[in-house]
């Protein structure tokens, strides 16, 4: 019918889970960068959680073909499953053992340690190879605790040096209470990422909605105006399995009075049909807002107050081998850049700063100031501190990481009579404040790392 009418090979909203068809906007790209630095480090457990319908098994079928040929996969997405079953289709779809086994009960008398040995030493065969194995389980808010402890009992397989199954949980928002429920705790403990999907904006609904029209092969046959987008946006909140609903409505709409210009007229019968409202923040929601943005605001002076104050007063590091809890202030005697551009990174390179500095001590510069002055004076910078380490290798490793995934980074030696030498990692410059703010929420997801915050320089 209107696929026809329009021109398109396929269906453009369809709600199969096709991975094609995946936009990455900036959440889901984020997602979609985490999961390949996971899989390839070998992360262990990685949770990725998001309301219903912002796309969550899309990104996994995204990542399962992007993978390499040395690289085994398990795909579980019914997950009303019993331990037994669960290492029956994994064994399955790594190859172990075929369908046809498993129909005939050839499987049923075996036991489920005899399960587990097998799927260990299948995995044990793979390190010679150089390959390895990911387990992405979807719905994972649905899998009943017994399945979730025997998932963290598949998690201890490893060797000395690495472990031997890369497993991704995807579920609901419900999943991340799950996980910290008290019996849960130990499983809660292993993973090392964490990730939220975010609904798409007004813009990325625009860009959505052509992303899935041109792949379809109808990008120029039909068009939304602007309003009618911002009317999409409204109905769904920008959640994408809602967007393709209203948007298929809607193209069914043209098509029944002849147009390729879907307006805002047709959007409000499409969202009429699908009893679809406005998703408009009442007044006393937008003052709440409001009131809990000001209150984070004050608590993080507060805590960069404190911060401060406790390197001023040369206070004792926690642990000599961990992160700095109170960040020092960013003084310095040797900077280094990364030869690694950041991502989305608008600002001008700044330049190291010499000497030996302590708390309170001020440094000795270059020639050359940090920040640009313009003809309006001072131009602000701004970086990430990310954290503070006692011995230089830890900050290498967490450069490593963050160049891995494209930040430029810098490192700040710090040089105190009391607290001694510490190695600070910063991300930037910046020169645009929401710029830093944005990739100061992505470094936060990092495990470890969720204290990194903006400072101006």
């Amino acid at each position: 019918m209107h696929e026809e009418y329009y021109g398109f090979s396929e269906k453009p909203f369809s709600l199969t889970p096709d991975p094609k068809y995946l936009y990455k906007s900036e959440s889901h790209a984020n997602a979609f960068d985490l999961l390949q630095y996971a899989t390839g480090r070998r992360e262990g457990f990685v949770v990725v959680t998001g309301d219903i319908g912002t796309g969550k098994t899309t990104l996994c079928r995204a990542i399962l073909d992007e993978l390499d040929r040395k690289t085994f996969t398990a795909l579980v997405l019914n997950p009303f499953l019993s331990e037994e079953d669960l290492l029956r289709l994994v064994l399955q779809d790594f190859g172990v053992v075929s369908r046809e086994e498993i129909k005939r009960g050839r499987l049923a008398a075996v036991s489920k340690q005899e399960l587990i040995e097998t799927l260990n030493e299948f995995l044990l065969s793979l390190l010679p190879l150089g390959a390895g194995a990911l387990l992405i389980i979807d719905e994972a808010q649905n899998l009943p605790r017994a399945v979730l402890e025997q998932i963290r009992v598949l998690s201890n397989l490893e060797t000395n040096k690495e472990k031997l199954l890369q497993i991704v949980l995807v579920g609901q928002l419900n999943l991340k209470d799950l996980l910290r429920s008290s019996d849960l705790r130990q499983l809660d403990q292993r993973v090392s990422i964490r990730y939220e999907l975010k609904p798409l904006t007004r813009d990325e609904t625009a860009a959505y909605i052509a992303h899935r029209l041109t792949i379809a092969g109808g990008g120029a046959a039909v068009s939304f105006a602007p309003k009618a987008i911002d009317l999409v946006h409204k109905y769904t909140g920008g959640i994408p399995r809602l967007i393709n609903l209203i948007c298929d409505r809607s193209l069914l709409g043209g098509y029944s009075v002849r147009t390729n210009r879907i307006t805002p007229e047709i959007v409000k019968a499409a969202a009429a049909g699908l009893d679809l409202k406005t998703r408009r923040l009442a007044a006393i929601e937008w003052i709440q807002q409001r009131a809990a943005g000001f209150a984070a605001g004050v608590a993080v002076t507060a805590m960069l107050a404190v911060g401060i104050a406790y390197a001023m007063s040369g206070g004792q590091a926690g642990n000599a081998s961990a992160k700095s809890a109170a960040p020092v202030a960013p003084t310095a005697d040797a900077v280094t850049m990364s030869n690694k551009p950041a991502q989305r990174d608008q600002a001008a390179p700044v330049t190291g700063v010499k000497g030996t500095t302590g708390p309170g001590t001020p440094a000795a510069v270059d020639s050359q100031p940090a920040a640009s002055h313009g003809p309006a004076g001072p131009q602000r910078s701004y970086s990430i501190l990310v954290g503070s380490f006692r011995y230089e290798p830890e900050a290498a490793t967490l450069i490593d990481q963050l160049s891995g995934l494209g930040y430029r980074t810098r490192t700040s030696r710090v040089t105190s009579s009391t607290r001694g030498t510490w190695h600070q990692v910063f991300v930037g410059p910046y020169g645009d404040l929401e710029v830093a703010r944005g990739d100061e929420t992505r470094v936060r997801q990092l495990p470890g790392y969720a204290d990194a915050h903006v400072i101006t320089q």
